[in-house]
């Protein structure tokens, strides 16, 4: 009697359990958009438990069917697998970036094996790819239309890249391989996020001397949250970039960069060196148990460069066209320093941005001071959507009865230009103590068709920008309204999805194709017409005065040299981490400064690494993948020109980029979409002329 009344209050608190995890049922919301209020950080492994659970019991009814496997019962049922697990594991990685906690962090610590082992008992299931294969052996017959043949194409070339082909003893190999993988990443992350985040650096009054007043405000607000006195500088992006662009204690910038520099690569427990090292080391053994010679060789098959050499095809193209400009940036900056300290002087990295923005305020007279009053976030905000408005007819509603996972957060709804929803979009702006520096865009849900219903995509833009301060609004710097610009690019490839599947929906495209539709939006930030429309001083109202836009505008190639092969070493650096052909096992800081040295214009910092922290590649979706940056450059460009031609507002153009690339997501080949949109394959030459190169 005892063990009966035992086992019902287990079966009791179990199901009261499930029932109140909100991931375990259908959003009861607005949309069906994410109950962030009712979730608890208790909530996610039960969560995760149970969807890794349904999809194992879902993956066995596909292989236990007892008819012959079809696109429909097979593929599919594929795709539609895994829900529960979908829904969980996007709010807890989004949240891992933007709202984590030590806790959190620990989660993540015990899942990401787990979520590793479930990957690898789906995709290393022989019974499960015997039946894709019969379906994939077949598609010649099958008569599918572009989408389905992609997808089938995807989940074929997906098992078969990891590891199904492979022999029993192999496969035991790749599991632990992946698991192994799974964990680096993980810490690489955790560490780069904790490095930056200890970091602080109390100024006194004295220390002060050239930091514009903004600056000073938000440093001293700063501080004061931390219970300090004085101001307070840090890694984060809106107080690191400005020291250095403004501070005139050479000796502070030199610490602060040093700092910057060697985050995770100083000998204790955040070191990633022996980390990134090991990741290196880990993806060659998995690449080359796929039989393929380099990591670099087995994810390029699946990009728009298809090769390693392409791929330095491109870099070594840009290095020789921007080199000379670059070189002779650096001889312009130097010469302008020594006029202004009346004495010979050898620019260093930490001197770079203050003299060059000295120059460029000398040239053209402008700088972020200058800009920042026009360039108010909420009006910024109206200018970006508005921009949406103009091109494509979309709208934005702030709807704050939509559950965010922090006040600062924004939710709106979006409508389409016949008043029809099209998505919801979160918008999260300002750095805090448990978000990943950076910016970054990402879905809550993606879009997907099923049985005659859209189910439209939940959207957010992640940013670190500018905070407000007790006596001015947040007010942001040019750069910040570009970055803007760009993760809002990547909002409207998600916003504007319209497939069949949700695994080729919106941004789910070739990684060198997806920053496409983020940096062509960045083209608009030099143009007279978008500025007017929105850039009015916080204070006065008073329009941004034409003279001002056109210093800014002919200040936009400032530098061009200097910045594309700043660029340029991050591609040679990760591709040279990938295309390695067997173990590396030397320092890891010789490695990067021989990877990179055709790039380097400026003094090489001996103790300085830039691997030990570059998270896109070690612990983001970049590895072998971050030339896409210089590509889409060029693609954008290219594209760009169409705009130019027809009218930057031209909604023809606007109409012809949304129906061919903005709403097919990875429907279809990317360079077939941009031909049909554009008329032709790119070239360098659009953003040779751009960047006043050519």
């Amino acid at each position: 009697m005892k063990k009966a009344i035992t086992i019902f209050l287990f079966l009791t608190f179990f199901y009261n359990m499930t029932q109140a995890n909100p991931f375990l049922k259908k959003y009861n919301t607005l949309h069906e958009t994410v109950p962030f209020d009712k979730i608890k950080i208790s909530d996610y492994e039960p969560a995760f438990e149970k969807g890794m659970q349904e999809q194992m019991k879902e993956i066995q009814d596909i292989i236990n069917n007892p008819q012959a496997p079809t696109f429909e019962n097979t593929i599919v049922a594929f795709e539609r697998s895994g829900q529960i697990l979908s829904r969980v594991s996007s709010v807890f990685y989004n949240i891992n970036s933007a709202e984590t906690n030590d806790e959190i962090m620990e989660i993540s610590q015990r899942i990401s094996p787990k979520m590793s082992e479930h990957s690898n008992n789906i995709t290393l299931n022989e019974k499960l790819f015997a039946r894709v294969k019969t379906v994939y052996d077949q598609k010649d017959k099958l008569n599918l239309n572009v989408e389905n043949n992609m997808l089938l194409q995807k989940f074929y070339d997906s098992f078969a890249n990891n590891g199904a082909n492979l022999s029993a003893k192999d496969k035991e190999t790749y599991r632990e391989l992946t698991k192994k993988l799974s964990k680096l990443t993980l810490d690489f992350g955790q560490n780069a996020l904790k490095e930056t985040n200890r970091y602080e650096l109390l100024l006194t009054a004295n220390q002060l001397d050239g930091l514009p007043e903004s600056f000073r405000e938000a440093s001293a607000a700063k501080a004061k949250s931390k219970g300090k006195e004085g101001w307070m500088v840090d890694l984060t992006a809106p107080s690191y970039a400005p020291f250095m662009k403004y501070s005139t204690n050479r000796d502070l910038r030199k610490q602060l960069y040093i700092a910057y520099n060697t985050r995770c690569a100083k000998g204790d427990d955040l070191d990633n060196r022996k980390i990134l090292e090991d990741i290196a080391n880990v993806r060659l053994q998995i690449a080359q148990l796929l039989g393929y010679k380099s990591y670099a060789d087995y994810v390029l098959v699946r990009r728009m460069a298809k090769n390693p050499d392409n791929v330095y095809k491109l870099l070594n193209q840009l290095l020789e066209a921007y080199k000379p400009t670059a070189l002779g940036e650096v001889k312009e900056v130097q010469g302008f320093a020594i006029g202004m300290e009346k004495k010979n002087i050898d620019i260093m990295p930490w001197d770079w941005s203050f003299y060059s923005e000295k120059l460029k305020d000398a040239k053209f007279d402008v700088n972020d001071e200058m800009t920042r009053p026009y360039f108010e976030l909420e009006n910024v905000k109206k200018g970006v959507f508005g921009l949406a408005t103009e091109l494509y007819g979309i709208t934005f509603k702030k709807n704050p009865k939509i559950s965010v996972y922090n006040s600062e957060v924004d939710a709106y709804e979006v409508f389409d230009a016949n008043g029809q929803y099209l998505a919801v979009l979160y918008t999260d702006f300002f750095p805090r103590n448990g978000k990943r520096a950076g910016a970054w865009m990402t879905e809550y849900k993606g879009q997907y068709k099923e049985k005659g219903k859209d189910s439209r995509p939940h959207v957010s833009l992640v940013m670190n920008f500018t905070r407000p301060t007790e006596t001015k609004p947040a007010l942001l710097t040019y750069d910040e309204v570009r970055t803007f610009l760009h993760e809002f690019g990547h909002g409207l490839h998600g916003m504007f999805a319209n497939g069949t599947y949700e695994s080729l929906s919106g941004t789910n495209v070739y990684r060198d194709f997806v920053e496409l539709p983020s940096q062509i939006m960045e083209n608009f930030l030099t143009e007279k017409a978008f500025l007017d429309r929105f850039a009015v001083h916080y204070k006065t109202g008073e329009k941004i005065p034409a003279e001002l836009v056109n210093k800014l505008i002919a200040a936009s190639n400032f530098n061009t040299g200097y910045a594309c092969l700043r660029q340029l070493s991050f591609g040679f650096l990760d591709m040279a981490w990938h295309t390695i052909s067997k173990p590396y096992t030397g320092d890891v800081i010789s490695f990067e400064t021989e990877a990179t040295k055709s790039t380097q214009i400026l003094p090489v910092v001996p103790e300085t690494c830039t691997g030990s922290a570059f998270s896109h590649i070690f612990s983001g979706g970049y590895a072998a993948g971050y030339y896409g940056y210089k590509w889409a450059e060029v693609l954008d460009a290219d594209a760009y020109a169409a705009f130019k031609a027809d009218g930057i507002f031209s909604k023809a153009i606007a109409a012809k980029f949304r129906e061919n690339v903005l709403s097919k997501g990875g429907t279809e080949d990317p360079m077939q979409l941009y031909v049909r949109f554009r008329g032709q394959e790119p070239t360098i030459d659009a953003l040779l002329k751009r960047n006043g190169i050519k």
